[in-house]
């Protein structure tokens, strides 16, 4: 498992951001390995990070070549004040079992 962390300074958004948001995560939604997405905010308000899991590289790969994400790239800096982005192999993950999450819980219960 994957995950991409699109970390961004949020500009103006107009129409066509909209559309184009709304088609890109459609396009996501639609492909094989596309495992979800979670967003958060900074305190202050002036960045967001949406991370995207997905379940191999492949699936990014594909993503990213997208006809319609290219066109969204190309035209990031209407809608964004910057980005950076991180891509990371997920090793393994866990918790208590309390919070629900797209990564597996490798923590076994003791009975």
């Amino acid at each position: 498992m994957y995950s991409v962390e699109f970390i961004f300074k949020p500009g103006k958004y107009d129409s066509e951001f909209h559309f184009l948001d709304n088609l890109i995560q459609g396009v996501a939604e639609s492909m094989e390995g596309y495992l979800g997405k979670e967003s958060w905010k900074s305190e202050d308000g002036n960045k967001v990070n949406s991370t995207y899991y997905w379940q191999d590289e492949l699936s990014i790969k594909e993503f990213s070549s997208h006809p319609r994400h290219i066109e969204a790239k190309r035209q990031y800096s209407k809608w964004y004040d910057g980005y950076h982005i991180i891509i990371s192999k997920i090793q393994r993950s866990y918790g208590d079992n309390n919070i629900e999450h797209i990564t597996p819980n490798e923590r076994v219960k003791n009975a």
